[in-house]
């Protein structure tokens, strides 16, 4: 295998989030494996929404599976291609809607969440605006000769933001976007600190009353819990005209809609995520791509999962095509990730070893006969009939190349064939119920 080339800040970062058990925020590209199929279906997505066409995927998985995984890496890419990207993980404060203003709160997290190139940890939209700002104003400057002093100069500049607003005027609620977006332009053009304040606050879904919003922008409506999708497809519109790719949102956790007691409020959000897949297959959306990650249960239980509705067996179920031909279809709007072969683990683990012998500036010396050694001691330990999820393995794993370097007196065989090494169990909510201990 080739020699992995990786900077200390990045093998730092996946050493430390692998060993808490959480998905890397960087560097995911030295430890996808097994995942071309996927990656391929999703990036040619990507390609779509650049285009002006909208997508929606679902990525169902047991948990450990890699749909986080998956969701990181798709992210990654589409910020690198120059897309804004926004993500959130839902939860019971965070869901598509509610009577407490559940759907505003998602929406706030994802504005709060907003990325690009240039602000890939989030918070990106104050750098969207001035970014399209001061490139208009250097268009008009080249375009006229003038300089941003110059009498004139400003009138041209909103004459050039005006244009862009008038292609999104005539979407749902694109007037008064508009009317914010120039009213952002004018305090930044003024110098009017709470005028470019209260536009942010109002595109962040942060007014509570029609009467406030009215006071500081002059417009008459807000962003609540019935429109903040459609306030999300207007920022795809948006984004598109001022220079990037188009939006994509990623949504993890959707198994806490299907965890939701009541059934009308479960039914509710199940009815809003249905209005949200029909608009995008129907072409109603531009420039947009939704990617929600959820459990197998959430999808397919027929009793509290999206399966209860016909109208999303219908959308959703596999072909009998696929069933019957024991093949995978990566095109669907379903992308289920199975687990990986044991070859793809014992690459993967391979990855790990290196990644770690570089952080700690020593030799990797585990050998693939060891690694193999691993991989079974886990299978003979929670049953061949246990289906290895990447999530199972890696914490352990990392758990395992910590040991070894704190304490080198101890053999690997010895430390896997003990009797203390009880691998890492994922119970039925996702939950580890036992774990590595020495």
């Amino acid at each position: 295998m080739a020699k992995l080339k990786i900077s200390k800040k990045i093998s730092t970062a996946l050493i430390n989030s692998l060993s808490a058990g959480v998905v890397p925020r960087v560097g995911l590209e030295h430890i996808a494996v097994g995942r071309e199929q996927e990656l391929k279906s999703l990036l040619q997505n990507l390609d779509d929404i650049a285009e002006g066409v909208a997508a929606f995927r679902f990525i169902i998985g047991n948990y450990g599976s890699g749909k986080s995984f998956i969701l990181q890496l798709i992210r990654n890419h589409a910020i690198e291609q120059g897309f804004v990207v926004a993500d959130a993980d839902l939860s019971p404060e965070r869901r598509l809607a509610g009577t407490n203003n559940e759907g505003l709160g998602t929406y706030r997290e994802l504005m709060s969440r907003l990325a690009t190139k240039t602000r890939p940890d989030g918070g990106a939209l104050v750098s969207i605006l001035e970014g399209w700002i001061n490139k208009i104003q250097q268009e008009v400057a080249k375009e006229t000769g003038m300089r941003p002093n110059d009498e004139g100069f400003d009138d041209q500049v909103e004459a050039k933001i005006r244009e862009v607003v008038q292609y999104i005027e005539d979407l749902v609620h694109g007037f008064d976007f508009g009317s914010v977006v120039i009213a952002y332009w004018r305090g930044y053009r003024l110098d009017d600190d709470a005028l470019k304040a209260a536009a942010l606050r109002w595109l962040r879904g942060e007014f509570s009353t029609k009467i406030e919003a009215k006071a500081a922008l002059g417009v008459r409506v807000i962003i609540d819990d019935d429109s903040w999708y459609d306030y999300i497809k207007l920022l795809a519109k948006f984004v598109a005209e001022i220079g990037y790719k188009g939006l994509v949102v990623l949504l993890d956790e959707a198994v806490h809609l299907y965890q939701i007691s009541t059934t009308v409020t479960r039914e509710k959000n199940y009815n809003r995520l249905l209005g949200i897949f029909n608009d995008i297959m129907q072409c109603k959306a531009e420039h947009l791509g939704i990617v929600i990650g959820g459990t197998t249960k959430f999808l397919e239980d027929p009793n509290r999962g999206l399966f209860t509705d016909a109208a999303w067996r219908r959308r959703t179920k596999e072909s009998r095509f696929v069933t019957q031909s024991g093949v995978q279809e990566f095109l669907g709007p379903v992308l289920r990730l199975n687990p990986l072969t044991q070859e793809e683990i014992l690459t993967l683990l391979q990855r790990l070893a290196e990644i770690h012998a570089l952080n700690f500036a020593y030799n990797q010396a585990l050998t693939v006969s060891e690694l193999k050694e691993f991989v079974q001691e886990i299978v003979n330990r929670l049953g061949a009939e246990a289906l290895l999820t990447p999530g199972q393995i890696v914490r352990d794993f990392i758990s395992v190349l910590n040991l070894l370097y704190q304490n080198p007196k101890i053999s690997f065989g010895e430390l896997i064939h003990g009797t203390d090494f009880k691998p890492t169990i994922v119970g039925k909510d996702g939950d580890d119920i036992a774990e590595f201990s020495l």
